[in-house]
């Protein structure tokens, strides 16, 4: 009997039978693992990760910078991530054997070549590092990857003195003809696409031998707290880097050059990866509690707690952890998602459910993502007999009664965890490849049970 492929199997969409009680561990930030790896490659001593996501993307980072001769060491050998989830309790956490990395920088060479998969950290941020390879570095990936921007990278990367070959596509898949150096210096690029082009940039900088100073000339910028997320990862491990904020120039970044530290990290929770949960308290009524939620942190899913509040939730930071509560009701919101842009399936499957229109705007460049959020998101909730239409830069969703069917992922992690909270409350709904979602959050089908104590 031959297997159904994973990306055409049906996930039966579990339906809640009553308001959800559990904790959840989430696992380490997808975006914080994939910088630290970068900026360990580059630093001038040995550094280690704690509690790393271990999942597609991020083994994609470390398959990649392993490519060019950087040592990562896992502190566990076994190859597959295991999930521990207490049925009794409600209580589930996905841990991973790479519960800490060691990473071992060493002089990068090529020839080699990186498998970036789908994954806009690794696209976009590897190729300023390749630049300091001793030779080659061919960068290929999934067919979707090819149609990612990609341009702000290698237009700038030129700019700053690199070889690349992408036959004139300006995106992948492409070469970087690395020189052992890079001459850096000013740079003006547009990244109103991707705030990606910045961050990849800046993380290579402090060994490029001027620097850089990267200004931003398009249009508004999203996920801006990504770039500030960045920026103070950088200045963790030694670099000097002077910001708008920081009482520099508007939309300029630069960089100094200099030696960069080896650290002892922990990584953060991934707050985004944390959102179905939280939306699973608040569409059932239920509470779940996310532990190790940080004070302070440059993540955008820290947001979550104020938009899923304004929607009927409330919430407390306490020893355990992010308490959320939901209300029963779930309301519509009018909301700008341009800083927080990879929080828009979730929250609009939260909107699909609930008693009154909500308008997610500034997030048209969803439509450049993993897939094209927007139409996907639009067609998906509509044949399960919703009504959202499409905005110039977003959503408009009005409620309606739904019912089952089958809710295509298109390869996209997070359309399938929107699925599945629209499952929540919809009989029928199945997902189609729900093992997409390892991209970032491995063994979410099993995290999703244990929630529901199933």
């Amino acid at each position: 009997m031959t297997a159904t492929p994973a990306h055409t199997a049906l996930w039966p969409a579990p339906h809640a039978r009553g308001a959800v009680d559990a904790t959840v561990h989430v696992p380490g930030s997808k975006s914080v693992t994939n910088r630290a790896l970068v900026l360990a490659a580059l630093a001038s001593e040995p550094g280690w990760l704690r509690r790393p996501l271990r999942s597609r993307d991020t083994l994609l980072m470390a398959g990649a910078l392993r490519a060019m001769g950087v040592g990562i060491e896992e502190t566990v050998s076994s190859n597959s991530a295991t999930t521990h989830v207490d049925s009794g309790t409600g209580t589930g956490t996905a841990t991973g054997p790479g519960e800490a990395w060691r990473v071992i920088p060493s002089t990068l060479h090529g020839p080699a070549t990186v498998d970036v998969g789908n994954a806009g950290t690794v696209m976009r941020f590897l190729p300023p590092v390749a630049t300091l390879a001793d030779g080659p570095v061919r960068f290929d990936g999934d067919p979707r990857s090819y149609e990612r921007p990609l341009h702000g990278v290698i237009d700038a990367l030129r700019a700053l003195g690199a070889r690349i070959d992408d036959e004139g596509r300006g995106a992948l898949p492409l070469t970087v003809h690395g020189g052992g150096a890079l001459d850096g210096g000013p740079v003006e690029i547009d990244a109103s696409s991707s705030s990606q082009f910045v961050s990849a940039l800046l993380l290579s900088a402090p060994r490029f031998n001027q620097g850089v100073e990267v200004r931003h000339t398009g249009s508004s910028l999203p996920s801006l707290p990504h770039i500030r997320m960045t920026v103070d990862m950088l200045r963790a491990v030694g670099a000097q880097v002077d910001t708008p904020e920081s009482g520099g120039e508007p939309n300029v970044w630069r960089v100094t050059p200099g030696a960069l530290l080896g650290r002892d990290l922990t990584i953060e929770p991934d707050l985004s990866n944390a959102q179905p949960f939280l939306a699973a308290a608040l569409v059932t009524g239920g509470t779940v509690v996310i532990p190790d939620w940080p004070e302070h942190t440059t993540q955008p899913g820290d947001r979550l707690r104020e938009i899923f509040t304004e929607m009927g939730g409330s919430c407390e930071l306490t020893e355990r952890g992010l308490e959320f509560t939901g209300s029963g009701a779930v309301h519509g919101i009018e909301v700008d998602l341009g800083e927080v842009g990879e929080l828009t399936p979730g929250i609009a499957a939260v909107a699909a459910l609930a008693d009154s229109p909500s308008t997610l705007r500034g997030v048209a460049h969803l439509r450049l993502h993993e897939t094209d959020r927007l139409a996907a998101l639009t067609k998906e909730i509509n044949e399960l007999g919703g009504d959202v239409t499409e905005t110039a830069d977003g959503l408009h969703i009005r409620p309606r009664p739904l019912h089952g069917g089958v809710f295509h992922t298109y390869d996209d992690h997070r359309m399938a965890t929107a699925g599945a909270i629209i499952g929540l409350a919809v009989e029928g709904v199945e997902i189609e490849n729900v093992a997409t979602t390892a991209k970032t959050l491995p063994d979410f089908p099993e995290l999703w049970a244990g929630m529901l104590g199933n």
